[in-house]
């Protein structure tokens, strides 16, 4: 069986969802970036799993479900900080961040009899989940992260390193107002779909185009 990771931040305002804000207060956007871990969170508990870790950037809370056990991230980039999670497991492992609160127990059940590795793509052009059978840190290390090339970049990776790939479906992480508005309407019954119904501010409008979603 696996190992579950979620890496991710204390919700806290003006540390979390930064690009929430405007529309959003900085509170609201942490608000929002709670609920959007405490979604995440409750997935990951419901998955068949050895063991479930929460990598994070902080102090635990009471979003936080029980059976999780709680390691700080290392200091260092991202790309660091994610091949440290990965070091950190002896067997197969699926990393998580907390950006895709739409995410189900489906999609985390992952099978690596047939593949060495499962992807998962992010519609920003980064990832948002990684699945290593045997965790190597070197597959990380190096890649540019919150880059329009992250996912590419990392996927070409691992077919470089002669690794068997599965993808998982593309999903859109919360980064913009929009991708909130979204994001909230492909699970409208979840806590960041009610929290965001709470928010006054926050309607959908155009805007740029996000920056890859770090998996966070």
């Amino acid at each position: 069986m696996t190992t579950l990771l979620v890496i991710a931040k204390e919700p806290r305002p003006g540390r979390v969802k930064t690009r929430l804000t405007p529309p959003f207060t900085p509170g609201q956007a942490a608000e929002l970036a709670e609920a959007a871990l405490a979604d995440t969170l409750h997935a990951v508990a419901a998955t068949p799993a050895t063991r479930r870790v929460l990598v994070l950037d902080g102090a635990p809370g009471p979003w936080l479900p029980p059976g999780f056990d709680v390691v700080a991230q290392c200091a260092g980039g991202l790309d660091e900080r994610l091949a440290e999670a990965f070091a950190r497991c002896a067997g197969p492992a699926l990393l998580i961040g907390m950006d895709t609160p739409q995410v189900t127990p489906e999609l985390l059940t992952v099978d690596f009899a047939d593949c060495d590795a499962w992807f998962g793509p992010a519609e920003d052009g980064g990832f948002w989940a990684l699945g290593l059978a045997c965790p190597d840190p070197a597959l990380l290390r190096g890649v540019p992260m919150s880059a329009p090339v992250t996912g590419a970049v990392q996927r070409a990776r691992l077919i470089a390193a002669g690794l068997r790939v599965r993808d998982l479906p593309r999903l859109r992480d919360v980064d913009t107002a929009a991708d909130a508005h979204a994001v909230a309407a492909l699970a409208p019954r979840g806590r960041f779909a009610a929290r965001l119904a709470r928010c006054p501010a926050g309607r959908p409008v155009a805007g740029p185009v996000s920056r890859p979603a770090d998996p966070r």
